[in-house]
């Protein structure tokens, strides 16, 4: 079997799973709009600390509007896609070896960079589809709320976003599964990179005198913000995190194809 279409069929049952448990959050996340900002709970938002409301993730937003609440719901939805990337990374690397069947890609008359790229390619599609399935949902679920204002294009830019911190953390994940003896270690190693750099985007909310950290997080380099305000992506910002998945992929393709396989 074509080694682009084994890896599809090998995750579609962790894609299914993930597609349906990010439909989910988007429709029950935006289903609690109406009751967070009616009555009292508008005042409860606005009287908020800074500090509270950096912690929640919406110090520069109000989420008294449509736009604002589904802004701060995407800081949930993009970590969870982003840890979906991240393990997606790990594993498309580690499969083989964890499921002691190196011998199926080692018997294939076709170089190991074809291989990977085959895997790349493979759950490439994966990160698109689950794109795809937040767009959808998140189309659905405003379309109840929105009262005649328009944020397609809003959320739209919120997507590209997700999937450059995607790719980002994707490639970082392929990275150390290739580098490391241990593969399967990666996944630990990756995720807890992951919560690290969601954690430093907290806490540069509380104070902008730490807002140099922000390079550490990629759950910093889009303004979600500037979004909000009609101004769109840095793109600056968009090339940088292209040239970084890039750069993680490089490594990645070096370190695969001098790697001694576990049988």
């Amino acid at each position: 079997m074509n080694v682009f279409f084994r890896e599809l069929k090998a995750n579609s049952k962790a894609l299914l799973i993930w597609s349906i448990c990010i439909f989910l959050l988007v429709i029950s996340g935006m289903g609690k709009f109406s009751a967070y900002t009616s009555g009292n709970n508008n005042e409860v938002f606005n009287q908020m600390p800074h500090s509270v409301k950096a912690l929640l993730g919406f110090s520069d937003f109000n989420v008294t509007a449509i736009d604002g609440f589904y802004a701060l719901l995407f800081v949930y939805i993009c970590l969870t896609v982003a840890i979906h990337a991240a393990l997606l990374g790990c594993g498309i690397i580690s499969k083989e070896e964890r499921d002691k069947t190196t011998e199926f890609l080692m018997a294939k008359p076709i170089s190991r960079r074809a291989i990977l790229t085959a895997k790349y390619a493979a759950a490439i599609t994966n990160l698109i589809i689950v794109n795809l399935v937040t767009l959808i949902s998140s189309i659905l679920a405003v379309d109840n709320f929105k009262g005649g204002k328009d944020i397609h294009m809003t959320i739209l830019l919120f997507m590209v976003s997700q999937f450059l911190v995607q790719l980002i953390f994707f490639t970082l994940g392929t990275l150390f599964a290739s580098l490391l003896k241990k593969p399967k270690a990666s996944s630990g190693i990756v995720t807890s990179i992951l919560l690290a750099a969601y954690f430093i985007a907290r806490l540069t909310d509380f104070t902008s005198k730490l807002n140099v950290f922000n390079i550490l997080s990629p759950f910093k380099y889009f303004d979600y913000g500037r979004i909000l305000d009609k101004d769109g992506l840095n793109l600056l910002i968009v090339l940088l995190s292209l040239l970084l998945s890039a750069a993680f992929a490089v490594f990645t393709y070096r370190f695969y194809e001098r790697r001694e396989f576990s049988i």
